[in-house]
């Protein structure tokens, strides 16, 4: 197309700047920077870090920011409570701001009981050992002890880690200084304190359960978590660890009774808890006593109500305490589910048969895998088996005299 004519004779200083092409160039949104938060790199959600490595691989790199992690307790309540501790921890190294909830212990005595974080020149340093020469006959007798059907197997990674670093390490025999620990800002709840009143009209929701989640709501829009704060304003994250929720002591009948007058009451506040995170910078982490809970159904709602779901299943006080298969560990991790955020498929873990470990200073999970038998006299018949076929031969050879052979 021809140029106008008014624009012919006109100078080239009052011309206007002449555009080659009507495309500009692509540029990256800009994304929320959080100190102690990364974009993931499958979604581009939010991520912050539960404090441990190896469940932050099996997450997806972390916990995503709005969503609601699910830990079905073990027996004793011991593990659940330290995944928890590290979350809380986790928060405090990276100047997040708090909010715990508990009905059986004062939220001040379990942020007293928070693991103390290792330097990293202390948590990556390890001595390197020096190779040994081949050259030695004791050396090549060793290697070929092992069986020939597993020579050509690849080697079992039993650690999970990711090749990018995220998160701090902790020390679980040692507790964190409370210069630390008072550092971070920290809202409570201790259901003792906030006296429930039984109320006449008709709710789904009972009374505590209605308390901790008006407070967690007054927390997020006074603190300015809510997404509706001005960007000038400087964000944080909340982290926010609610413990044993659906036990008695939240007055929750839930684990008592087969048919449980408040059915409902935890499943309508994982509504609301989870409506009210998806329009705030936060994150929580709920704890559920699943073992006392005998309606499966209302179990597999509850799950299916939040995003991420564990179930961790000690040994303590079972048959698999004294296994020697299991003698490396401490319990297994069942995966219940996994994200679906801005994806049409979640990223499944690569290896479904988990275990966890808690070590003289580390909480750690790692894939299940037994070693090879190398016995030399059993391979696939456990050593039971041939005793028994043993007796049953000698019986039936009993009328032989001194003959090793069955006579038909």
């Amino acid at each position: 197309m021809a140029a106008p004519v008014n624009s012919v004779g006109k100078p080239s200083a009052e011309r206007p700047p002449f555009n080659s092409t009507s495309f500009q160039k692509k540029t990256r949104s800009k994304l929320i920077s959080i100190p102690g938060t990364r974009p993931s790199v499958q979604n581009g959600q939010l991520l912050v870090s539960t404090g441990v490595t190896s469940l932050d691989y099996l997450l997806g790199g972390g916990l995503a920011v709005g969503t609601v992690l699910l830990i079905e307790e073990d027996r004793f309540d011991s593990y659940s409570r330290m995944i928890l501790k590290y979350f809380l921890a986790e928060g405090v190294v990276c100047r997040h701001e708090l909010f715990v909830a508990s009905a059986q212990d004062n939220p001040d005595d379990i942020l007293q009981e928070l693991p103390a974080p290792i330097l990293d020149d202390v948590a990556i340093h390890k001595p390197v050992e020096q190779p040994r020469l081949s050259c030695e006959p004791q050396d090549n007798l060793d290697a070929m002890k092992i069986a020939w059907r597993y020579q050509n197997l690849p080697k079992v990674q039993s650690a999970l880690a990711s090749s990018s670093r995220f998160g701090h390490y902790y020390d679980v025999s040692k507790t964190m200084e409370p210069e630390i620990r008072q550092a971070a800002k920290c809202h409570r709840f201790y259901l003792p304190e906030h006296p429930t009143q039984s109320s006449t009209t008709h709710s789904r929701m009972i009374e505590s359960y209605s308390a901790l989640l008006k407070s967690l709501q007054e927390v997020i829009h006074r603190e300015g978590f809510d997404l509706s704060t001005p960007m000038s304003m400087s964000r944080n994250i909340l982290r926010v660890g609610l413990h044993s929720l659906g036990s008695a002591l939240w007055n929750d009948d839930l684990s008592c009774h087969d048919d449980p007058m408040h059915s409902h009451a935890l499943t309508t506040f994982l509504y609301g808890l989870r409506a009210l995170l998806r329009s705030s910078l936060s994150v929580a982490v709920v704890t559920v006593p699943s073992h006392l809970i005998q309606d499966r159904a209302l179990m597999g709602n509850i799950t299916r109500l939040c995003d991420n779901a564990i179930a961790l299943e000690s040994f303590k006080g079972s048959e698999r305490e004294t296994n020697p298969l299991y003698k490396d560990y401490h319990g297994l991790l069942h995966v219940r589910q996994v994200p679906h955020l801005n994806c049409l498929a979640s990223q499944l873990p690569d290896h479904k048969d988990l275990a966890f470990k808690l070590k003289r200073k580390q909480f750690s999970i790692e894939r299940l895998h037994l070693p090879p038998d190398l016995s030399e006299t059993v391979s696939r018949v456990s050593r039971g088996e041939l005793a028994g076929a043993a007796a049953v031969a000698s019986a039936c050879g009993s009328g032989t005299s001194g003959n090793k052979h069955l006579d038909f």
